[in-house]
């Protein structure tokens, strides 16, 4: 029983936790801050993600008081980010989860375990799925409880654009931009030095110095001894520019927006057309996820609308159809066509009641 007392002169082997520490400590922040690494802190990734993050916090909500503006700016950008968002629902309001994990049956979760950010430290609770808000897009068949990332569904594109980005930012803090090397006749160490000295900070001013043409490693110097030679990396041999480009543009349209919205001779009616493709085909079925969780959860109908506020739709188009059907309406009721005559006038274009468009 005290067999150990007789035994402190041996070596006590131990299992280093430090290196595994680290890694656990690693991965749970790459989790936290973005499933795909720091290409989430390029400025194309985060200008998708306030375009995200901007339409949820102008969202129509009807049906509830619980998902106040804060609260859809935050699911916007946790599901931007790590492709899901997690809430408790509380009298009060929903409390955002910082962490979680949860329990399955039949591929629905039943169950949550989730850690919540606290000012002095954070807590962990246990909740029923029924007291959880949980918004998930790009969910996998293996995984439906889990969602990914738009840069998550594209880690080659999220990867190159972070590579080339950090290139060019090594190459304009490290790169000899500017430099010359300008060749001159053999002298001392210290006369060159003094020469180099006297170019440095003559911006705009006509330096004179003296060149002779010498006989040195065995033949003539060239008659263009003081032509300058640039240091400088050549970028566009090596197509930085067109590989930025398509890498941005690329991550662009893994988060739904258009990349001609950010070109620089951008027109207005791109720029709605734009609007109108990022709210119709990305955000408003993410809306539509939430308010279905929502009414699930809250129990009552929930709508979430991110077209109405945006201005997500063409105005001068939806004006000319109204006037359009106005006058179809006036031009019916002179010829006295009935209800049911004009209803199925309508549906043979897809706009009368029944007609099977959707």
């Amino acid at each position: 029983m005290f067999g150990w007392l007789f035994k402190r002169d041996k070596a006590e082997t131990r299992s280093a936790a430090s290196g595994f520490t680290a890694e656990i400590v690693a991965a749970r922040e790459s989790y936290i801050s973005g499933r795909r690494g720091i290409a989430e802190l390029t400025a194309t990734a985060q200008g998708c993600i306030s375009l995200w993050e901007g339409a949820f916090a102008l969202a129509d909500v009807s049906g509830t008081d619980l998902l106040d503006r804060h609260s859809l700016a935050l699911l916007a950008r946790s599901v931007a980010l790590r492709g899901e968002a997690v809430f408790l629902i509380r009298e009060t309001g929903l409390v955002p989860c910082a962490d979680w994990d949860l329990r399955t049956r039949d591929g629905k979760p039943t169950a949550y375990r989730v850690s919540v950010s606290e000012a002095g430290g954070g807590r962990t609770e246990t909740a029923l799925a029924a007291e959880v808000l949980h918004v998930r897009i790009g969910s996998d068949p293996v995984a439906p409880y889990f969602g990914t990332a738009p840069l998550k569904r594209a880690q080659l594109t999220a990867g190159m654009l972070q590579a080339v980005e950090t290139a060019l930012a090594e190459v304009f803090e490290h790169g000899p931009l500017g430099s010359s090397i300008v060749p001159f006749p053999e002298s001392g160490e210290t006369d060159l030095e003094k020469i180099g000295r006297g170019f440095s900070g003559r911006r705009g001013r006509v330096l004179l110095r003296e060149s002779v043409n010498v006989s040195a490693a065995g033949g003539p110097a060239p008659q263009s001894d003081w032509k300058p030679a640039s240091v400088s990396p050549d970028l566009e041999r090596s197509m930085t520019a067109e590989t930025l480009a398509a890498a941005r543009e690329a991550v662009c349209g893994a988060f739904g927006v258009l990349p001609a919205l950010f070109a620089a001779n951008a027109q207005g009616p791109l720029v709605r057309e734009a609007q109108r493709h990022l709210a119709g085909w990305t955000l408003q079925p993410i809306a539509v996820l939430l308010a279905e969780e929502a009414s699930r959860k809250l129990g009552s109908a929930v709508m979430v609308d991110v077209l109405r506020p945006v201005q997500a739709f063409d105005a001068g188009g939806r004006a000319r159809a109204l006037s359009t059907i106005v006058e179809a309406l006036a031009r019916a009721k002179e010829a006295g066509l009935a209800p049911g005559e004009l209803n199925q006038a309508l549906t043979a274009v897809n706009w009368g009641a029944g007609d099977g468009a959707a």
